[in-house]
């Protein structure tokens, strides 16, 4: 997809590091990530999740390991799945080490929280043996006694020296291969610590905007403030935090991603709010139409648009395009140009029909050159 000059976004150079086979930071695509809720020893459920979130496209998974319980489980998870999975661990620095030995590929954790210098040491070891990366996760809910005795309250300064001195205490046990997120609910207290972050260091970050809330509502604040710095150029992988199913999370990832021309998988769905003009029922039909898209992952446009007064200029820039005309006949365009007509009946199964063969040419073409459609797609 060409990319017009005023649509360009200029990210900041980042270090690159790898979680498992995932590249994160550099020149590497921006990454998509979810969390399980499931209780992580019990492995059935967990795995079955992953693979939901697989399907929905994730990139990497994290799951939480609270207990030696949920350490052990991941000995079992870790081969049944396709995604690197990430052990959240948060004081117990045996759960780091056993969470390495079990196969995951990055461990969230701070290292301040899990004692001595020597434990930190003994987890970077256990990192570097089973070739781990790490992810330090600050918080504004849960920052350090000190910093919060030093600032009087949360704030982007505090949360920036907080990453740091974590980031130090890595650094002198000379391990590099870490992450760093700054995570707020407050979108104005995240977006500014993230910024704060991005000048003070050069590692790659992740983004999110933490308890950001419901479906409806923690999409909205986690497009504000992911989006904003997204579009800043800043951010390497992101997780949108939903009390949703985890692949909901994934799916709205995707979609800001390719919402700022960064990333696209799947269809990038083109819809009018639709007027007393319509010409059919848009709001039915592009309700059931991205359901019937959904497993589609090849990139591409497709426009839907009640009336002529907008329809064929959306359908000039798209892969297909639909738009509503008189007496119940409606206009059907392909590669941007008006190719033929179709009555009221069948809407959806007709799009369907052309979105499953423009994706199937789309594949066939990649093959035959050697690429990949998720390659193109980046």
């Amino acid at each position: 997809m060409s990319v017009r000059p005023y649509r360009e976004i200029h990210r900041r150079q980042a270090r690159k590091i790898m979680v498992g086979p995932v590249a994160v930071g550099g020149d590497a695509p921006i990454t998509v990530q979810t969390m399980t809720n499931t209780l992580t020893a019990d492995v059935d459920a967990t795995v079955a999740q992953i693979k939901r979130c697989e399907d929905a496209g994730a990139d990497i998974v994290r799951v939480s390991c609270p207990d030696e319980a949920s350490t052990k489980a991941l000995a079992q998870i870790v081969p049944q799945v396709a995604v690197p999975i990430v052990a959240d661990i948060h004081f117990h620095y045996k759960r780091a080490i056993e969470a390495a030995e079990a196969g995951a590929a990055c461990l969230r954790i701070n290292p301040g929280n899990i004692g001595s210098a020597a434990r930190v040491k003994d987890v970077v070891q256990a990192a570097k043996d089973h070739g781990c990366s790490m992810r330090i996760g600050v918080n504004a809910g849960s920052l350090e006694k000190h910093l919060l005795e030093k600032y009087g309250e949360p704030c982007p300064e505090a949360m920036v020296e907080s990453a740091l001195e974590h980031a130090k205490i890595l650094e002198d046990a000379d391990f590099r291969e870490f992450k760093i997120s700054v995570k707020a609910s407050d979108v104005f207290l995240a977006v500014a610590a993230y910024h704060g972050l991005a000048e003070a260091c050069d590692y790659p970050l992740h983004l999110g905007i933490t308890e950001a809330g419901g479906l409806r509502t923690g999409t909205i604040k986690s497009s504000i403030g992911m989006g904003n710095l997204l579009w800043a150029g800043i951010g390497d992988t992101i997780r949108v935090s939903l009390s949703a199913a985890p692949e909901e999370e994934v799916k709205v990832g995707f979609d800001m991603l390719k919402a700022l021309n960064l990333r696209h998988r799947g269809v990038n769905v083109i819809s009018c709010p639709s007027c007393a003009r319509q010409q059919f029922d848009v709001i039915e039909t592009v309700k059931v139409l991205e359901d019937r898209l959904a497993h589609i992952t090849t990139p591409m446009t497709v426009s839907v648009i009640g009336c002529v007064v907008n329809g064929p200029g959306e359908a000039r820039e798209t892969d297909i395009g639909f738009t509503g005309g008189g007496k119940g006949t409606h206009q059907v365009y392909i590669a941007g140009q008006p190719h033929h007509r179709l009555k009221d009946q069948a809407i959806v199964d007709h799009l369907v029909e052309l979105v499953e063969a423009k994706a199937a040419e789309i594949e066939a073409e990649h093959a035959a050159s050697g690429s990949s459609t998720s390659a193109a797609a980046e």
